[in-house]
């Protein structure tokens, strides 16, 4: 039996690696729980594999916890597929992403290939971890903190606090674009006080016209 040994990285966050080693009979399930093992995040999150080619182009899904519409579609899932049955390469790559509702994107590879087993080792087996991952915002608890390995950026991170999700994609494109720009409001605003302050002058004026012409 042949020992698999994956290379784990984040898309975004390419400090933060892990390397672990699991049985060639395995599930792609236990690599799924063994990466969140070693992350701290819940693994009971809709996530998938995509069979990749070496550019990380996405292509069949193996898929854990999938919506209707992939189950109606036959995706194949994780607890039934067998690593062994989607390696093809000595070097075989994955495209991995966690989570559908907040997703983190991963990079899956194959980097060693052990042709036999340790007794004394359970696995899968947490070869080598490298950085911190990024902490996610929890739903139930708004008054949690995301902390990141990365310095925090100063950028609006418009998606996340509109709670986005993939499938908002298309109604997104359908929008254009449009929103509310807020400088264009308060533009908007200033020149409508403008136009009310110009009204009130010349209500007094008028009222001094009056005044005037009472004296003679």
């Amino acid at each position: 039996m042949a020992i698999y040994r994956f290379r784990i990285s984040f898309e975004d966050f390419d400090e933060v690696v892990r390397e672990i080693d699991i049985k060639s009979t395995q599930t792609f399930e236990d690599l799924h729980k063994a990466v969140h093992r070693s992350t701290g995040y819940a693994a009971e999150k809709s996530s998938s594999f995509f069979v990749s080619t070496d550019n990380w182009i996405k292509g069949d899904e193996i898929a854990y916890l999938p919506n209707q519409r992939k189950t109606d579609r036959g995706v194949a899932l994780m607890e039934k597929s067998k690593l062994s049955s989607f390696i093809e390469d000595p070097h075989q790559k994955f495209y991995y992403i966690y989570n559908f509702d907040r997703p983190f994107d991963f990079h899956v590879e194959l980097i060693k290939i052990i042709l036999e087993t340790d007794p004394n080792i359970e696995y899968p087996y947490l070869v080598k971890s490298t950085g911190d991952a990024p902490k996610i915002i929890d739903k139930n608890n708004l008054g949690s903190v995301v902390v990141s390995s990365n310095p925090v950026s100063t950028e609006f991170d418009f998606l996340n606090e509109i709670d986005f999700v993939p499938e908002d994609s298309e109604e997104l494109e359908a929008m254009g674009g449009r929103g509310i720009s807020t400088q264009e409001k308060s533009e908007d605003t200033e020149d409508t006080e403008d136009a009310e302050d110009s009204d009130e002058f010349a209500d007094n004026d008028n009222y001094e016209d009056e005044e005037y012409k009472e004296d003679y």
